[in-house]
């Protein structure tokens, strides 16, 4: 199994930024890529960003582009993500998940099968 673990949620003024951390342990052999996704109160989960542990890759949904940024760091095994020019509709709570092959959607939260606890994300307007 590989377990995931976010931190670096808050609450964060409009425009303002916030770094989020994914540290991965167990299996993590077994994790070819990690993804971000977020969950507002009564909406579905959504891609928010996603890379790949060997690769320079990275992927966003159009709504952050611009704003924030994936990356990691292979040696300590963790993901980040630096969001920037924050807005209240990146209020939710953030996930962290991996995802074990290279051929799924990487949008699809179906696609990844381990996941962390997530951590709030709240933006005061």
């Amino acid at each position: 199994q590989v377990q995931l673990v976010e931190s670096g949620g808050g609450l964060v003024q409009f425009g303002g930024s916030l770094r989020l951390s994914c540290a991965a342990s167990g299996r993590t052999f077994s994790s070819y890529a990690m993804g971000w996704f977020r969950q507002a109160p009564g909406l579905e989960r959504e891609f928010v960003a996603a890379c790949i542990w060997r690769s320079d890759s990275t992927y966003y949904t159009d709504s952050v582009k611009g704003r924030f940024t994936i990356s990691r760091d292979n040696a300590k095994n963790t993901v980040y993500l630096q969001m920037n020019s924050l807005k209240p509709e990146d209020t939710a709570v953030y996930f962290c998940a991996s995802r074990p092959n290279s051929y799924s959607d990487y949008r699809r939260p179906q696609n990844y099968n381990y996941w962390g606890q997530g951590t709030q994300v709240t933006v005061s307007s």
